[in-house]
């Protein structure tokens, strides 16, 4: 075969079209694989922003629940401070004329507590 022969110049021209056919076919594998990692990611987002709403809801949950306890405390404090002032008014400990004891009598203990 001469060179520049038709049947040279149509090996060269396959050669390029079997070359662009290849690149085009990576091209297409390249774009499917993207399209399903872009997928894979947009889901584990997904999935990231749901279970971190779930996490807000329960420690709102949980926050509101606290708040209620903190209330109820509250109360429970006030309500024992009153009954503690009530006490000392009638105590008889805190109106004994030697109060420099630091331990006191158990009797004089049982008598201040309620039977």
């Amino acid at each position: 075969l001469a060179q520049g022969s038709p049947s040279e110049s149509s090996d060269k021209c396959c050669g390029f079209v079997f070359q662009g056919h290849e690149e085009d076919d990576r091209k297409v594998r390249r774009r499917e694989k993207n399209r399903v990692a872009a997928q894979r990611s947009r889901k584990k987002q997904t999935q990231k922003a749901d279970k971190l709403h779930e996490e807000y809801e329960c420690l709102e949950q949980e926050n509101t629940s606290l708040k209620r306890e903190i209330g109820k405390l509250t109360d429970e404090m006030k309500h024992l401070s009153e009954v503690l002032k009530d006490h000392e008014k009638i105590c008889p400990l805190l109106h004994c004329s030697v109060n420099f004891v630091t331990i006191p009598r158990p009797d004089a203990l049982t008598s201040c507590l309620p039977r």
